[in-house]
């Protein structure tokens, strides 16, 4: 029997992880907000760089997650996490029986919300290495890499985590089992740190640029998510910062999520990325100079936003 699954958020990233599920064998529905009455009808076209072109036509396509008519294996929030959303509203209604929650999100200190408000349900964390952009209504452009790394959070007796990985990996992505989510979830920020909110704050420069342009600094800012790691409990390898400037040098011209984010007037996830690993950093008492200057040019920045926006 084929595993059931509803995503929360078929964007970029849902879109195409969906897509990829489904080609596992999966029965895949979607929770659509801007893209419903072109999902509904034509469903998703996906452009991948190494995967080819294909299109996904899910099972359900809803405005909600109380409208699916089914018991889900997985629910799959794949929404940003920006002040105006609410995870938890999100997702509740489309829960039923022993449905297992995932989300792949971006930032860190995320899970107390989800750990606090479905306490009986086994809750894993995902993140993706991935540069993939929502082009047009449905239209999902895959340019650069696309690993996953989830791990459960929760007491995973049943293998719920291992079985969601094998279901990507069907799919043609590289998924990897996490046996420290939490220090994963540092990893990544190790990168969207820089590089999200000096996106937004050069005006619309590609992540090349900003590499060509402001490596040291760059390095100075990694280096600071690492020491609050190592702080937490969650030490970084060594090489992470080398390693993440390499790959950098290798990506194609690319605009971050936040970039893309402010370019479209939506919400950015300055809290999440930035904000929280500030506060983790000054409750741990680790000197962040950088990194709290980015954080406090980022707010300033979306001041600026709220007053243009503000009725004159």
């Amino acid at each position: 029997m084929s595993s059931k699954i509803l995503i929360v958020g078929a964007g970029a990233i849902g879109g195409f992880y969906g897509a990829l599920l489904a080609r596992s064998g999966a029965e895949v529905s979607v929770v659509c907000r801007s893209d419903y009455d072109y999902v509904r009808r034509h469903g998703f076209e996906i452009d991948s760089h190494t995967l080819g072109r294909w299109r996904f036509r899910p099972a359900q396509v809803l405005r909600q997650a109380g409208d699916y008519r089914d018991c889900a294996d997985y629910l799959l929030l794949c929404s940003k996490v920006v002040a105006d959303i609410d995870r938890v509203g999100l997702i509740r209604e489309g829960l039923a029986g022993k449905t297992a929650i995932a989300f792949i999100q971006n930032g860190v200190d995320i899970e107390a919300e989800l750990l606090s408000a479905f306490p009986d349900r086994v809750l894993i964390s995902g993140l993706a290495y991935i540069c993939c952009n929502r082009v047009a209504p449905g239209h999902i452009k895959h340019l650069a890499y696309g690993k996953l790394t989830i791990g459960a959070l929760t007491p995973d007796t049943a293998g719920l985590g291992q079985r969601l990985g094998d279901l990507f990996a069907a799919g043609g992505a590289d998924c990897e089992i996490s046996q420290d989510i939490v220090a994963s979830r540092w990893q990544k920020c190790v990168w969207n740190a820089p590089f999200n909110p000096l996106s937004v704050l050069s005006g619309g420069l590609a992540t090349q640029a900003i590499l060509q342009s402001q490596e040291d600094f760059i390095r100075d800012i990694m280096q600071e998510i690492c020491r609050i790691a190592s702080a937490s409990g969650h030490p970084l390898p060594d090489d992470t910062v080398d390693l993440n400037i390499e790959r950098t040098r290798h990506m194609p011209p690319y605009k971050t999520s936040m970039l893309l984010d402010f370019e479209h007037g939506r919400p950015m996830e300055t809290e999440a990325i930035l904000g929280n690993a500030v506060r983790a950093a000054q409750r741990l008492n680790v000197e962040t100079p950088r990194l709290q200057a980015l954080y406090a040019l980022m707010r300033l920045r979306e001041l600026q936003i709220r007053e243009n926006r503000a009725p004159q």
